[in-house]
């Protein structure tokens, strides 16, 4: 195994795990990729996070056939499917977060509630249909709904963050849960006042005048500083 295969599988590791300390995940439903050579690193199914190790990682090629110790994911189309239509996407996050789920589960779409909604690439954030988990039709789905976009929810389901780096994925994982959050709370007192499309076009303008179109972590500034 080589030094950059071993450092994904063990950041793959490390952010399984960061999924469940930080509330975004529930015991193993959550999954995560990471591009590597002629397909994707991705964590196994159904193993518990805690004890997870970098050996237990699957590599699954661009066929979905797996090499490991234990099968892939059960969502490994999806993954393996977005990273074959988004050349600069390297990692895919896939959790339950709560009030992601919650407005999945009501079939809401994220509106252009806080210029925030700019990071993930325009001013909405899509909720595709529901289809069971693992099938070629979620797959679809999927990557239909984050068509110019870095995250998406999953009707009935969850939510995908993706990203240019692992870090950069988890991160607007987090952000996409905050999000899910303001707009559950704006909905307990009415329907919220929305900003334009050209107040988001404005937005991801300024985002790339700070170069935070491929942001990496919480620690680059420049959205609010």
């Amino acid at each position: 195994m080589s030094d950059g295969e071993r450092q994904k599988r063990e950041a793959i590791v490390e952010h399984c795990k960061a999924l469940n300390r930080t509330g975004l995940n529930q015991g193993t439903s959550g999954n995560i990729s990471i591009r590597h050579e002629e397909g994707m690193l991705i964590s196994p199914t159904s193993r518990p996070y805690d004890s997870l190790m970098p050996e237990d990682v699957v590599f699954v090629d661009k066929a979905g056939n797996p090499t490991g110790h234990f099968a892939p994911s059960s969502e490994w189309r999806f993954h393996r499917d977005i990273l074959l239509h988004r050349d600069e996407v390297n990692a895919v996050v896939h959790a339950h977060p709560t009030y992601c789920t919650t407005l999945a589960i009501m079939g809401k779409s994220i509106p252009p509630i806080h210029y925030m909604l700019a990071v993930f690439g325009g001013s909405t954030i899509r909720c595709a249909p529901y289809e069971i988990y693992g099938s070629p039709e979620l797959s679809e789905l999927a990557v239909k709904a984050l068509e110019d976009r870095k995250a998406c929810l999953l009707a009935h389901h969850g939510m995908i963050a993706v990203g240019s780096s692992i870090e950069q994925a988890f991160w607007l994982a987090g952000e996409l849960e905050a999000l899910a959050k303001q707009y559950h709370g704006c909905l307990q007192l009415g329907e919220p006042p929305l900003l334009s499309e050209q107040q988001i076009q404005d937005v991801i303008a300024k985002i790339s005048e700070y170069g935070l179109t491929s942001v990496k972590s919480p620690e680059n500034k420049g959205l609010d500083a």
